[in-house]
């Protein structure tokens, strides 16, 4: 069997829970203080968070690139007033930057913020490896290549997520992130008006009401129906019953390779929650910049 070991294996090693703990011992309780309040203000922050993570460490690695205003990924298709979050990330660094200035990473503060998100709504908890660094420049032409469409077929997330050396259960648990937050219409109208048989009638009914065939493209619907402001596995058993609102969630249980995965986690919660911690950790892995490679930035959302 070949093995193919990724380039970037080399530098996880490097990476540590307990990176700040001599050096910012108050860091993480100073981000879930920050991260805690801005969702108590607004419950699908959760959703956004994790999800702001996810498309940083999709685009040349777990290294803030997103969050860079002149970077060019805020402004790439997949991200442009879709992203949101980046007041929240800009506080928490803010709030970190008073009790130990220029010591802990962007990268690292919305590594934590996706964790402190999930545990907020009821979601797993893990530890977080940390000593990121921060990248100087952006990957627009990688956001828009790299980072998984809403309407790919199976195989194509699979690939997608191969890439960045995450498994096929891997992905089924990490799109179980979409047991959270919202969509905009232009993201699910071919899904529900396709006319195809991977759709309940009924549902597709329903969301068309907010979802005209043209027009209201910023209309938002809920990616989990049944209760989207909490992380449980209600978005499997939606995807059994064929009411996935992406086509790119309902592709998961279509007949494929995946369906034994999301059978699985609509019955088992618990293995869920385990699977998608652990994957959240991998995908934390994805090339970070570490040692003297990178900086750590003043403010994120502007190289120093």
């Amino acid at each position: 069997m070949l093995v193919i070991i990724s380039m970037s294996s080399s530098c996880h090693a490097q990476l540590s829970s307990t990176f700040y703990d001599k050096m910012c011992p108050n860091a993480l309780n100073t981000i879930r203080t920050a991260i805690r309040t801005a969702i108590s203000r607004e419950r699908r922050m959760a959703a956004s968070l994790i999800r702001l993570h996810f498309h940083d460490c999709f685009v040349q690695g777990c290294d803030a690139s997103i969050l860079l205003k002149d970077g060019g990924e805020r402004e790439a298709a997949p991200n442009n007033n879709s992203a949101r979050g980046y007041e929240v990330i800009d506080n928490a660094k803010l709030q970190v930057e008073k009790v130990c200035p220029g010591v802990v990473s962007c990268a690292d503060i919305l590594a934590v913020a996706a964790r402190d998100a999930s545990v907020m709504v009821g979601g797993p908890s893990w530890n977080v490896k940390l000593g990121r660094r921060d990248s100087t420049t952006g990957n627009p032409s990688k956001a828009l290549t790299d980072l998984p469409f809403f309407g790919a077929d199976l195989q194509t997330l699979i690939s997608d997520f191969a890439r960045k050396g995450l498994s096929a259960r891997d992905m089924v648990a990490l799109s179980g992130a979409h047991t959270l937050g919202q969509a905009q219409c232009f993201t699910f109208r071919g899904h529900i008006y396709g006319n195809g048989t991977n759709i309940d009638p009924g549902f597709a009914s329903t969301r068309k009401r907010r979802c005209p065939a043209s027009g209201g493209d910023s209309n938002l619907a809920p990616l989990d129906l049944v209760t989207p402001n909490s992380f449980d596995n209600n978005y499997f058993k939606n995807l059994m019953q064929k009411k996935g609102l992406l086509a790119s969630d309902q592709v998961l249980f279509s007949g494929g390779s995946t369906d034994s995965i999301v059978s699985e986690y609509s019955k088992n919660p618990a293995k869920f929650m385990t699977d998608f911690a652990a994957a959240m950790i991998r995908m934390g892995d994805i090339e970070p910049l570490t040692g003297s490679v990178g900086q750590i930035r003043k403010i994120c959302s502007a190289v120093n």
